[in-house]
């Protein structure tokens, strides 16, 4: 816990907000695809609301964050990402309130679950407030993270008690409007209100990869010093399985960048990368260059399997003159990875 927590008050405010959430059991009614929206005041960022617990799982609240936040949900439900539990995590930009065993709460849990002089009991009973970020672990939150918890609580209490009675309340009157509550300040008291709202920018819009500046003498000792070879690399990226913390900061997931011989399998390079954009693509490129140079091979093929790779490496395999591709499977990075997963697991 850093400065940033909650304070004692807010962390009271928000348990109690949680336990009312908890007393009507809306999952009883609402599916985890009854969406709606909570504007944050302070902001202006929407959280994008699912409630959980139908199947009798996994019972609790999450507030998918702005448009990013929102992008990553549809992909869960959609079953577009089929890959490890960690891929799925990474997707996750939210807030989360869950209602879990007294085993899941970790040291700082319970130590404010005591001044607060709170009392819980068995089986997914006990709260457990957590902060999703792409790249990062499950964190504990900040004062500003709970503050806006506590409001999407709050509001969902009212949403979830009014579906009940008019389950058609959610459906849009157009496929990209979600139904938001708004507040406005009236002799200092917040004033709900309903509206439907866009996401900003619009869901379908995609972000825009920006190659990196070429270094053009980097290139050029490349092309005098290193000889080609009827080589193909394979070429991917993923989160590590473990998360690496620096300091007292918020441990974070870092990118595996690693190379595989097409043929042999054998491993050239890897490198860990930290995931913060933009910055991950030019140590990207950078490593890429570090690569041909340790080897002092310049492969004639590259196979990748993001578009964001490909459009990363594209710049830089025109001026090497090494043919790029982008294909469905990377049959020796699969096999790499899993091996790596499994010593590490």
């Amino acid at each position: 816990m850093s400065k940033s927590s909650p304070s004692l008050q807010e962390w009271k405010d928000l348990y109690g907000a949680a336990e009312e959430f908890k007393k009507i059991r809306c999952w009883n009614w609402m599916l985890d695809s009854d969406v709606f929206g909570v504007k944050n005041p302070a902001n202006g960022e929407i959280g994008y609301c699912c409630v959980m617990g139908r199947l009798g799982e996994y019972f609790g609240l999450a507030a998918y964050l702005g448009t990013e936040g929102l992008k990553g949900y549809l992909k869960l439900q959609s079953g577009e990402i089929p890959g490890s539990d960690i891929e799925k995590l990474m997707l996750q930009k939210c807030l989360m309130a869950s209602f879990e065993d007294r085993a899941r709460l970790q040291k700082p849990d319970l130590e404010v679950i005591k001044k607060l002089g709170l009392k819980f009991r068995g089986r997914n009973e006990w709260p457990l407030f957590r902060s999703f970020l792409p790249g990062y672990q499950p964190w504990y939150l900040t004062g500003e993270e709970a503050r806006f918890l506590t409001l999407i609580l709050q509001q969902a209490v009212e949403v979830a008690l009014r579906f009940k009675e008019n389950p058609d309340m959610l459906v849009p009157p157009d496929w990209d409007y979600f139904f938001v509550r708004v507040a406005e300040k009236e002799r200092d008291e917040w004033r709900w209100r309903d509206e439907w709202l866009k996401p900003s920018p619009p869901i379908e819009e995609e972000e825009e990869i920006i190659a990196e500046p070429v270094d053009e003498s980097r290139l050029e000792g490349i092309k005098e010093t290193a000889r080609r070879q009827q080589r193909a690399w394979e070429i991917d990226f993923f989160y590590f399985i473990s998360g690496v913390r620096e300091g007292k900061g918020r441990p974070y997931y870092p990118y595996v960048f690693l190379w595989a011989d097409h043929r042999s399998g054998f491993i050239p390079h890897f490198s860990l990368i930290k995931p913060s954009k933009p910055e991950y693509r030019a140590e990207f490129l950078g490593e890429f260059l570090n690569s041909i140079e340790n080897t002092g091979v310049i492969p004639a093929k590259i196979l990748v399997k993001k578009e964001e790779l490909f459009k990363l490496l594209e710049p830089v395999t025109s001026e090497l003159s090494i043919e790029l591709k982008q294909v469905r499977r990377l049959k020796e990075i699969e096999q790499a990875r899993a091996e790596m997963f499994e010593f590490f697991a």
